[in-house]
Order: structure tokens, then C-alpha cells, then sequence
């Protein structure tokens, strides 16, 4: 029943547009996309005015989980790479740089064979070590991959048990990261700034 209490709070709340995330969830063949393209039926059914962004496990790379999801018609499909590739194993253990890039690219080329919906979107942290020159490669990959929208935000420790921050970036860095994507890399939109997710 997860799904249809979902779309009653929205309808309940009146909103235009909703981020529908999930634990991820390794343990179901197929990573919970099932029940995250139900509660976007769900959704588009009770609300049809509001949009509907998913934010999206690699699913282990299972191409019909991803299809389902797809499928559904979210607006707005999210996956995010996180942080640079040296740091992945470290920050995203059980999470494959390469593996999040081919999602995103497979997403991107199914919605291309659809309209051009969803829009695909990718996130990344800052603060944990990266250079400029990795955070660059991280949106050339981003690009690669034909992902349109991209933010960037600061990275905060959630318990003592993970990596701490090694440094905060200032809103002027941020404004800089959201100039270099849209103008250098071309990115359709680009959104910056500390308590960005």
C-alpha cells in the first residue's frame, strides 16, 4: 500500500512536483524498481498535474529494473555519481563509478528513443579530497553520458563511522563549479551550493 499512501500525501499537500527516493535495496531481485515505478503510477494517477523525480539505485545494472522505472514516466530521472572516480571505492562501497555512468547513459538513451523524457540528472559532493581536474573529468563523464542536469554540493559527514569532510567550499566556489558546468560542459542545468542534494 506504499504507493497509493505516497500519492495521498502529495494529493493531501498539493504539490507540483515530488523527489521519490528509496533505501537501496540490494536485497529484491530487482532492487526495488518495481515498487518505485508503482508509487510513480500511483502518483501520475491521484496527482496527474505533478511532476515526479526519481533518485535512483544502480539497480546492479539490471537493464529490465532500470526499463521499469523508465517506463513509469517520471519527468526527471536521478542517479547520482556522488563524488570523483579515485574516491568511489572508498565513499561508495558497494557502488561502481563506471557502472552509475552506464545507468545514466542507458537512461539517457532510452529517454532520447522517447521524447527526450525522463530528463536525466546526476549529483556530486564536494569536500572529500577531490582535485579540480577530477571534479572536471567527473562532469566530462557526466556529459559522456548525455546527463543534463547536474548539482554539486558539499559533502557532510553523517556519523563518525564515515570518511570526514577535508574541507568546505565556499559559495564562490560552488557559483564557479555551476559557471564551468552550464558554459564549459554544457550541461542544460547546473545547481551549486553547499546544502544542494
Amino acid at each position: 500500500g506504499e504507493p497509493g499512501r505516497i500519492a495521498e500525501g502529495i494529493a493531501k499537500l498539493n504539490l507540483r512536483f515530488a523527489v521519490i527516493t528509496c533505501v537501496t535495496r540490494d536485497d529484491l531481485p530487482d532492487g526495488g524498481a518495481s515498487l518505485m515505478a508503482e508509487t510513480i503510477r500511483a502518483i501520475h494517477q491521484r496527482c496527474p498535474e505533478t511532476g515526479v523525480e526519481v533518485l535512483c539505485s544502480d539497480y546492479a545494472g539490471n537493464e529490465a529494473a532500470l526499463q521499469s522505472v523508465l517506463e513509469a514516466g517520471p519527468e526527471v530521472f536521478g542517479h547520482n555519481l556522488e563524488t570523483v572516480e579515485r574516491l568511489t571505492p572508498m565513499i561508495r562501497n558497494k557502488a561502481n563509478y563506471r557502472l552509475s555512468l552506464e545507468i545514466l547513459s542507458r537512461a539517457s538513451a532510452w529517454a532520447a528513443r522517447h521524447g527526450g523524457r525522463p530528463r536525466i540528472k546526476s549529483g556530486l559532493m564536494l569536500g572529500l579530497g577531490e582535485s579540480e581536474q577530477e571534479i572536471r573529468q567527473a562532469l566530462a563523464d557526466l556529459r559522456q553520458a548525455d546527463v543534463e542536469i547536474v548539482t554539486i554540493g558539499q559533502y557532510l559527514q553523517p556519523g563518525k563511522e564515515q570518511c570526514p569532510v577535508v574541507r568546505h567550499v565556499s559559495p564562490e566556489e560552488f557559483k564557479h563549479w555551476e559557471q564551468i558546468a552550464e558554459q564549459e560542459f554544457a550541461f542544460k542545468k547546473a545547481v551549486c551550493g553547499p546544502l544542494i542534494r
